[in-house]
C-alpha cells in the first residue's frame, strides 16, 4: 500500500492534448499583481492621438523625413499665443455671419466644421464656396460633435472654423528687416490693452498709413485672435504682429538702435498737430482707455504726446488714437518728402 505522502496534490497536474502539465506558470501570480502600465495615448493606435501621431508621421514620410513647424528647435520659433495652462492657443469661429466674414477677410483657417443636416441658406452656401474655392478641408460632422469644438456656451448655427495659432516676429528682427528694405521705421506698440478689436482696427491703421507692423507683449495683452484678423479686414495678412516678452526692454533696445518712442496719453507733455520727430524712425506706444501708459512704459519714452480733444469728451478709444497718430505722421513726412 502506498503512502499518502507520494499523491500528487489534488490540482496540481492538468491534462491536455500535450500530456500532463504540472501548474500555471505564474499565470495566476500575474493575474493578482494586475496589468502593465497603460501605453502613452500617442502610443495606440486606436486613440485619437495615436492616429494623429500616425498621420503626422506619413506626412512627414512624404515630406521626405523634413520635420514639421512645432518640430522645430524653440529658439528659431517665433512665440505663439498661450492659454492659462501654457498650451498654443487654436480659435474658432462659430456662427454663420462671423464665419463668413473670417473667410472673406481670408483669415489662414486649417478646418471648415459643418453639422450634418445643416439648411442650406445664402449664408451656408458662400461659406461652401469660399472654403472650397481657397482649399479648405470641409468636415461633416455630428452636432454634438460642433457642440463640443466651439463650446457649449457658443451659438455656432452648424459651422464652426478653425483658426491655427499665429506665429509671431521677432521685434528686434522686424525691426532689421524694415531697415534692410530701406525704409524708415513706423511701429505701434500695445500696452496693456487686453480687447481684440483694438488690435485689429490698429492693424489696419498701421497698413494704411505705411506702418510696418505691431508689437504686443507676451503678457497681460492681447493676441492674434480670430476677432482681430476678422476687425484688421485682410491687413494683417500683409501687416505683421511681433510679440515682446518685456515690452520695457524691447522699447530700450529700439532706442539703442536709434529709435524715437513716442507715448500717447492725454496728460502728454507735447501735443500732437505739427510733431517735429515725425520724420524720425518712430514706435507708437498706446495704452489702454482706461489706465493708460503703465509707470514703466512713461519712463522709458523719450515723449509723451497728448492728442487734442473736445472737453466733452474725456478719452479717444485706443484704435482711434493710434489711427489719428499714424495719419498726423504720415502727412508730415508726406509733407517733408515734398519738400526735399
Amino acid at each position: 500500500m502506498k503512502s499518502s505522502g507520494n499523491k500528487p496534490r489534488a490540482g496540481a497536474v492538468r491534462k491536455g492534448r500535450k500530456g500532463p502539465q504540472v501548474g500555471s506558470g505564474g499565470q495566476g501570480r500575474q493575474a493578482l499583481e494586475g496589468r502593465k502600465p497603460t501605453p502613452k495615448a500617442e502610443d495606440r493606435p486606436y486613440h485619437p492621438a495615436g492616429k494623429r501621431k500616425i498621420a503626422q508621421d506619413r506626412l512627414n514620410e512624404k515630406r521626405g523625413g523634413r520635420p514639421t513647424p512645432d518640430a522645430a528647435p524653440r529658439q528659431q520659433r517665433a512665440p505663439r499665443a498661450k492659454t492659462n495652462d501654457g498650451s498654443a492657443q487654436v480659435e474658432v469661429v462659430t456662427g454663420r455671419n462671423s464665419v463668413v466674414e473670417a473667410l472673406r477677410a481670408k483669415i489662414p483657417a486649417t478646418t471648415l466644421y459643418v453639422a450634418t443636416r445643416i439648411e442650406y441658406d445664402d449664408r451656408v452656401k458662400e461659406i461652401m464656396g469660399l472654403a472650397t474655392k481657397r482649399g479648405l478641408p470641409v468636415l461633416e460632422v455630428m452636432r454634438p460633435e460642433l457642440d463640443r469644438l466651439a463650446g457649449f456656451d457658443a451659438v455656432h448655427q452648424g459651422v464652426a472654423l478653425k483658426v491655427p495659432p499665429y506665429e509671431y516676429e521677432h521685434p528686434l528682427e522686424l525691426f532689421e528687416k524694415v531697415v534692410a528694405r530701406g525704409q524708415k521705421p513706423l511701429f505701434v506698440a500695445l500696452d496693456g490693452i487686453t480687447d481684440p478689436r483694438n488690435l485689429g482696427a490698429i492693424i489696419r491703421s498701421v497698413a494704411a498709413f505705411g506702418g510696418q507692423g505691431v508689437i504686443v507683449p507676451q503678457r497681460r495683452s492681447v493676441g492674434m485672435t480670430a476677432s482681430a484678423w476678422k476687425t484688421s479686414a485682410g491687413a494683417a495678412a500683409r501687416t505683421p504682429v511681433a510679440m515682446a516678452a518685456n515690452l520695457t526692454q524691447t522699447l530700450k533696445a529700439l532706442k539703442e538702435r536709434g529709435v524715437f518712442v513716442l507715448g500717447l496719453d492725454g496728460g502728454g507733455d507735447v501735443e500732437l498737430p505739427g510733431l517735429s520727430w515725425a520724420g524720425e524712425p518712430i514706435v507708437i506706444v498706446v495704452g489702454s482707455e482706461g489706465k493708460g501708459l503703465s509707470r514703466l512704459v512713461t519712463e522709458t519714452c523719450d515723449a509723451v504726446v497728448s492728442i487734442p480733444i473736445s472737453a466733452s469728451t474725456e478719452s479717444l478709444n485706443a484704435g482711434i488714437a493710434a489711427s489719428v497718430t499714424l495719419y498726423e505722421i504720415s502727412k508730415l513726412r508726406a509733407e517733408a518728402k515734398k519738400k526735399r
